[in-house]
């Protein structure tokens, strides 16, 4: 291990590109302590406590809500343009055609999605100082019509300024950057969380942490398997005549990964779970239909059962969105043909495309099952030892462990890139 971290740290490139990585999420975390003036902290503590969906909200932006600080909905806008968007590209033929033109379609798409995600944010602020001026715990000192713009405004800068912060990262190639803000926000609550336990610690509940323990290793080594495990395709290359020599007749394999969204799913699943309780927060007050409606879904979505229900279904259903999305069958099978490949038994061009895709849909059960069983895991547990912490820990352990390895992999491919320039 430490004879690969110094490996690392002797190229000079990929050691700079870590240290930027590392000063922007520092940036991240300075900027999440940095409060918006007129708030009463401590109230809005009080109330985030009470609040199960905001405090879960709270836990994965690193704090950053319980501050009120100028980054408090973190990349939540962006992420929820990105949803919008891939889901429009496979709906609306001009995005369709656009993604289908390579990096330039892609830049236009990225470009839109940008867009989309000021107003988004403005939106989002909005709804969360409305919400939060609603509540019986005093939260605002003084709130006019200038704190509302103005706060409005700030929260808004700061949404954009972490979107340009994770596309920096993402340029580096040292992971992704939207996951790695959030498994920021994640590891930061991790010394609170430990603390509070310590705190908290009953000797005759050790066996439930004893359990959570087991738990928690069993959901890493169940995330380290559905990320590493894949299915090799054998692929022949024909042998070819050119100038009177013989080239190809080789053979190599083409993998196909179990679960090819990685974290993807589990960050869009969060942010869609989580919307139902917040708009009905807004209209709990109302009489009516819509005042029944609203207290009749913050009753359901606060009953474990129909919860974790829900959870299972979007991350089960998001891991099959998103590789429809990055998994092009058609296209893979033009290129092995254009390079002279195929699969042995499999006839070239349709066959293969049908072929592809019928082995990525087996796959895909496997792997969008076990992931959306592990995502619920935490919550099987919580119906015994009743502590919420304990299914936030286990949707914190998916993203930190995802994350983690999708970082290592992009860090160990810049460093064989390095070995092989060299050579």
């Amino acid at each position: 291990m430490m004879e690969k971290i110094r490996k690392i740290w002797k190229i000079k490139d990929l050691r700079e590109k870590i240290v930027f990585v590392i000063i922007m999420l520092v940036i991240f975390r300075l900027a999440a302590h940095i409060p918006i003036p007129g708030i009463n902290t401590e109230n809005l503590k009080a109330f985030l406590e009470g609040n199960q969906v905001l405090g879960l909200l709270n836990l994965f932006s690193g704090g950053t809500m319980e501050n009120f600080s100028i980054v408090m909905l973190g990349v939540a806008p962006y992420i929820t343009a990105s949803i919008i968007f891939q889901l429009l590209t496979m709906v609306v033929p001009s995005l369709e055609e656009l993604s289908k033109e390579g990096e330039s379609g892609q830049q236009k798409i990225n470009t839109y999605t940008r867009l989309a995600t000021i107003p988004l944010a403005i939106l989002q602020a909005f709804g969360m100082i409305k919400l939060l001026s609603q509540s019986q715990n005093d939260i605002f000192v003084n709130l006019n019509i200038f704190t509302y713009i103005s706060i409005i405004i700030t929260i808004t800068a700061g949404t954009v300024f972490l979107m340009w912060i994770g596309e920096l990262i993402t340029e580096k190639k040292i992971g992704n950057g939207i996951s790695l803000l959030i498994f920021a926000g994640i590891v930061s609550a991790l010394p609170r969380a430990v603390q509070n336990l310590m705190i908290n610690y009953n000797p005759s509940q050790l066996y439930m942490y004893l359990l959570f323990v087991v738990l928690a290793l069993i959901t890493i080594i169940a995330v380290v398997i559905i990320n590493e495990g894949q299915r090799n395709i054998p692929v022949t290359y024909a042998r070819q005549m050119r100038g009177g020599r013989s080239f190809g007749g080789n053979s190599s394999h083409l993998p196909l990964r179990i679960n090819m969204a990685g974290v993807i799913p589990i960050i869009f699943a969060i942010s869609i779970v989580l919307f139902p309780s917040m708009v009905a927060q807004f209209f709990v007050n109302h009489s009516g239909f819509i005042g029944r409606l609203a207290n009749f879904t913050i009753k359901a979505f606060n009953n474990q059962f129909i919860y974790g229900i829900v959870y299972f279904v979007l991350v089960f259903g998001f891991t099959y969105f998103y590789t429809a999305v990055i998994f092009q069958p058609k296209k893979m099978a033009e290129n092995l043909q254009r390079q002279g490949a195929f699969i042995p038994g499999i006839r070239p061009g349709k066959q293969t495309e049908e072929y592809l895709q019928k082995t990525m849909s087996k796959l895909l059960f496997s792997g969008a099952s076990f992931l959306a069983i592990i995502a619920i895991l935490p919550f099987v547990f919580q119906a015994f030892s009743g502590s919420q912490s304990l299914v936030i820990g286990g949707t914190s352990l998916l993203i930190v462990v995802s994350v983690a390895i999708e970082t290592s992999k992009q860090i160990e491919s810049q460093v064989k890139m390095h070995e092989y320039d060299r050579v």
